[in-house]
């Protein structure tokens, strides 16, 4: 039986083309999401990221953009080099008028090995509710006032 997707929906308090420019621009997401060295919002482009539960457990993230619709919709790979598994993770933006309802869905989750307890679902769920919820709404609200 197929795994649902883990989603995290959210009404932020911003405008589509500003969401859109803190998804996919470099600098942005270095202040928010993780620390990219290099992101283009175009098919195939692969990016690369450290992330883990400490900075003594790190692990290589490997991504690759998979569909890009301008100001709609962006989805990429996220797989971790040197295990098994693959899974895809989408935001999907819709404008109302000032604000954009954004939703998160990271599917394929139950592909990671799960003899390992950093790549459990829980630990998604926590990690992209904090991202979403609190890091990117705080930096869309100081985006916005300065």
């Amino acid at each position: 039986m197929k795994k649902l997707p883990l989603a995290v929906e959210k009404l932020l308090n911003a405008p589509i083309d500003l969401v859109w420019k803190v998804l996919t621009d470099k600098e942005a997401m270095q202040q928010w999401y993780f620390d990219l060295t290099e992101f283009q919002p175009v098919v195939g482009f692969v990016f690369q990221f450290m992330g883990g539960p400490s900075p003594e457990k790190q692990y290589l993230h490997v991504c690759e953009i998979t569909e890009v619709v301008p100001k709609q919709k962006l989805t990429y790979s996220w797989r971790y080099e040197g295990y098994e598994g693959i899974s895809y993770v989408t935001f999907e933006l819709l404008a109302q008028g000032n604000k954009t309802e954004l939703l998160l869905t990271h599917s394929g989750l139950e592909t990671f090995p799960a003899s390992n307890p950093d790549l459990q679902a829980s630990n998604f769920v926590v990690g992209w509710n904090y991202l979403i919820n609190t890091s990117l709404e705080n930096y869309l609200a100081k985006a916005l006032s300065s």
